[in-house]
């Protein structure tokens, strides 16, 4: 008996090429579509715009205090404000498909469901990790040439700058992906785009609960896990930076299998 008799059909180099094909095809169309470049631009936008804000305002008060964390002051308060874009831009790797009546050609190209949803998670995850790196980077760069020689001014080279930007491109990373899932589940893009917001922002209000509750919930929440990774000096009363990442991952993860389920039992 020869290898390739007991090789399952999967591992063969014909389904290799097939899974590359389909994430070809999807990298077309996150590509060729005109809304995946207004919403990259928004959030490029809103995100050096909100940092720019920021730093503008510390640099005008120089009479108050020194900025006790000045990463997460200054800089992830850029973080609220391209999530929304992002959520969505993952949101319609579903839903647009789903309105034009493309998902039933898409479907019939890739009979495979899972591989499908492998392949647009993959794909979108590229390129919200991508952007959203970039743009962590690009706004904190922006926002500390605004405070060039303020005392709350800090380098690239500062411990912990350079993992407090990447933890926040993975953090939008995470969010897109979410938005992506909930395009699956919903299959309709303001259903997709209610239920985000409703995800991301509503449970904050558990901060506003009485001591002890508001932390020992919220501190289950994206954002809330978001400001723990970025920080310089992450919030005592939180879960730690490790634990607060395996908040922000169990979202979209808890999406996704949500997502797996339905598109293999729902018909197109």
């Amino acid at each position: 008996m020869t290898i390739p008799d007991i090789l399952p059909a999967a591992q063969t180099p014909a389904t290799i090429t097939r899974i590359a094909d389909v994430v070809a095809s999807e990298w077309i169309k996150i590509r060729s579509v005109r809304s995946t470049f207004w919403l990259l631009l928004v959030a490029a936008v809103t995100a050096a715009g909100g940092s720019a804000i920021v730093a503008i305002a510390e640099r005008s008060t120089s009479s108050q205090p020194p900025l006790a964390d000045p990463i997460a002051s200054i800089f992830v308060a850029w973080l609220e404000y391209p999530v929304l874009a992002l959520g969505i831009l993952g949101a319609l790797t579903f839903t647009s498909e789903y309105t034009t009546g493309q998902i039933r050609t898409t479907l019939t190209a890739v009979p495979q469901r899972l591989a499908l949803l492998a392949a647009k998670t993959g794909v979108t995850g590229v390129v919200a990790f991508v952007f959203a790196t970039a743009l962590s980077f690009a706004s904190f760069v922006l926002a500390q040439a605004i405070l060039s020689g303020h005392r709350d001014a800090i380098s690239l080279s500062h411990s912990g700058v350079p993992g407090a930007l990447l933890a926040a491109g993975f953090s939008l990373f995470a969010i897109a992906i979410l938005g992506l899932a909930l395009g699956a589940i919903t299959r309709n893009t303001a259903g997709a785009v209610a239920a985000l917001p409703a995800l991301v922002y509503l449970p904050l209000l558990t901060l506003t609960l009485p001591h002890p509750w508001n932390h020992t919930i919220g501190k289950f929440t994206l954002l809330i896990a978001s400001y723990q990774v970025v920080s310089e000096h992450p919030h005592a009363g939180l879960l730690s930076r490790p634990l607060s990442l395996v908040v922000i991952v169990a979202w979209p993860v808890a999406a996704l299998l949500a997502a797996a389920i339905l598109i293999r039992r729902r018909d197109a």
